[in-house]
């Protein structure tokens, strides 16, 4: 259903600030790009604001309790891809259909959603303490009122701009930047629609606006093989545990007259010969190394 009840939003007459934002979205000079895209307040309705550089056309659609969901085209203010339209203060949630050269396509903002980590994570990572860190940090699978995606975040205090890129945003730092939380120097920012096997980066503007070279995450759990450098998003860890028996005698092996045997290995050069891609796999790793230690070890007598 298209969507006669509310005003459209007026293209002319842009606000000088509002100008110099456009600017700094379109350029990728963003600091805080949750400060003019997404959903804001305008007088007695809402207005919503997206950037889509190389889109056709971009429609808002709202939802509506007990009633059909509306949808309308959403006005291109600016040539180079920023479009907005108005929303009534009572739609609950809203999403996007944007026409692309090769077809539609469905997805949320996301500048339609909160702030990610919480202000107990951010104390405690601030004040070196989180153990839980890897939870935190990098990029995880998550659903985030109903809709699934990605959550990214990333460390860099000094930053004047982070933005994570990836096949998803044919890796254009302009269009995911993220969002700062002041009181730890973490960035973070929710992409929906994606999911595991997604390349990325994370791209950093210095405070003198000089970019810097992609960056690879240091929390990835997936990574892709040299010389390619790019993270991967990987899906959530399902292991299931079977090392009670283990567990339930670790004190007593732990015990300061214990025994210790200590190797040390350099991953990437061991079996490296053995290996069809040069360098061998972690799965592979475990089959190999753990008899090779088991035969290295000598006999302890109690």
């Amino acid at each position: 259903m298209t969507d006669t009840d509310l005003p459209q939003l007026p293209t002319s007459s842009l606000k000088p600030q509002e100008i110099i934002l456009i600017d700094e979205i379109v350029e990728g000079r963003i600091h805080d790009p949750f400060a003019y895209l997404g959903r804001h307040r305008e007088g007695r309705s809402n207005i919503v604001r997206v950037f889509y550089p190389d889109a056709v056309e971009v429609r808002l659609i709202t939802e509506r309790r007990n009633k059909p969901p509306l949808e309308k085209k959403m006005d291109r203010i600016d040539d180079r891809g920023i479009y907005t339209a108005s929303i009534s203060a009572q739609s609950p949630r809203y999403s996007l259909r944007i026409l692309w050269a090769d077809g539609w396509q469905e997805t949320h903002d996301p500048y339609s959603f909160g702030t990610l980590i919480g202000d107990l994570d951010l104390y405690l990572f601030a004040e070196g303490n989180h153990r839980d860190i890897d939870k935190i940090m990098g990029a995880h699978i998550c659903e985030i009122d109903g809709v699934t995606g990605v959550r990214f975040t990333v460390w860099a205090p000094n930053a004047h701009r982070v933005s994570v890129i990836g096949d998803f945003n044919i890796w254009d730092g302009r269009r995911h930047p993220m969002r700062l939380r002041h009181s730890a120097g973490i960035w973070e920012l929710f992409v929906p629609g994606i999911g595991s096997g997604e390349r990325y980066k994370f791209e950093i503007m210095a405070q003198g606006g000089v970019i810097l070279p992609a960056k690879a995450d240091p929390y990835a759990r997936y990574a892709e093989l040299p010389p390619a450098t790019a993270s991967i998003v990987a899906p959530p860890l399902e292991h299931q545990w079977q090392d009670q028996e283990w567990m339930a005698k670790r004190a007593e092996r732990q015990a300061l007259n214990a025994p210790v045997s200590i190797y040390e290995l350099h991953v990437p050069s061991w079996q490296r010969r053995n290996s069809p891609t040069g360098y061998i796999s972690w799965n592979d790793l475990g089959d190999q190394l753990i008899p090779y230690v088991t035969d290295l070890a000598l006999p302890i007598s109690n």
